[in-house]
């Protein structure tokens, strides 16, 4: 007999390709009327074409998001909300866009209508996430979940192939740590296995054909379903590495998630044989890490920390990090352990089976 518990979400998604021209109406649902658009420096563009959609609902565009939500960021911006009197904040972008908005809503409860142009994830998730120093910290807060997410692929076509694919391991990666999570039930681990599947089999076909509405769309699919099942259950080792390399040595998110992964995998491999089966299952390969790794090549994306700015000398700082506060995770880590994960990754070898 099965035990667990499952508690849903409450957040709206409207799925599909056209469905951006959906998004004054919802604004004008949850109420708002003053909207700050929210994006990076490189996305002003995409957030001016978003700002003349809404019309005299966007008051201004806000366009500083960085990796990591520096605490000083999220301090000038949630002044700004102030100023301009904003009821309703809208990112459009990926995980750097949407983290500065939970940022905001973190302290001011402002609402969240959120345009994912990734595959992060970071939109279905109450999860924030902020760094001081070196040092990042992340918590959860169900008041900064956003209230409708639009996905619409075309959206997605623009986004380059390395960010795409990179950008898929990264939704991959949360599907992975949901099988084996201390709080994972069936419910999530079907979603979690047919997010693998999507973004397994869309994702070459993006490398083929970038503009191809249908894998984007499928891997926008398994987009949302990695960033359902991080919003629902714990993370373990894989995120802690990736939080601690991330906000330590300022490397880029869904790089370092790529190349972590097929390592964090390998390590959990004889401590969660049914996920380690399910994964193998989703990515039609006789075993869950190699398989992961065998993926990223076919993609080509990064699969080693040197080649995203890890120092060699810093893998002792990190392996010292990683073990402080640890995560749930099925196999305890150690300091053993995760140093010799990190030099694997660091290398880019190939997880042994």
């Amino acid at each position: 007999m099965l035990d667990f518990i499952y508690q849903a979400l409450p957040a709206g998604v409207i799925f599909g390709v056209g469905s951006l021209k959906q998004l004054p109406a919802e604004v004008d649902r949850i109420g708002a009327s003053r909207a700050l658009v929210l994006c990076t420096p490189y996305q002003r563009k995409e957030a001016a074409d978003i700002a003349a959609l809404l019309g005299s609902r966007a008051i201004d565009i806000y366009p500083e998001a960085v990796m990591h939500v520096p605490v000083e960021l999220a301090e000038r911006a949630r002044a700004e909300t102030s100023r301009l009197k904003i009821d309703c904040l809208l990112p459009i972008g990926g995980g750097s866009t949407t983290g500065l908005a939970k940022a905001i809503a973190l302290s001011t409860r402002l609402p969240i209508v959120a345009v994912p142009t990734t595959y992060a994830g970071s939109e279905m998730t109450p999860i924030w996430g902020l760094t001081e120093g070196d040092s990042k910290k992340t918590g959860r807060d169900l008041n900064i979940l956003p209230k409708t997410v639009i996905y619409d692929p075309t959206l997605t076509v623009t986004m380059p192939v390395g960010l795409s694919t990179t950008s898929g391991m990264n939704a991959i990666a949360h599907c992975v740590e949901a099988l084996y999570a201390e709080n994972a039930n069936p419910i999530m681990s079907l979603m979690a296995e047919e997010g693998i599947r999507a973004l397994a089999t869309s994702l070459p076909g993006i490398v083929k054909s970038p503009s191809d509405l249908d894998a984007r769309g499928e891997a926008l699919y398994g987009a949302w379903l990695g960033g359902s099942v991080l919003g629902a259950v714990g993370m373990a080792l894989h995120h802690k590495l990736c939080h601690v390399l991330g906000g330590t040595f300022n490397l880029p998110h869904a790089e370092l998630h790529t190349v972590i992964l097929p390592h964090a995998t390998a390590f959990n491999a004889k401590a969660a044989p049914d996920a380690m089966r399910r994964i193998a299952r989703a990515l039609g390969a006789a075993e869950a890490a190699t398989g992961l790794y065998d993926l990223e090549v076919a993609l080509g994306t990064p699969t080693t920390l040197s080649a995203i700015g890890m120092k060699r000398e810093d893998l002792d700082r990190a392996a010292d990090l990683a073990v402080q506060n640890p995560y749930y995770n099925p196999r305890p880590p150690t300091r053993e352990g995760i140093r010799a994960l990190l030099d694997d990754a660091f290398e880019g070898r190939r997880p042994r089976a």
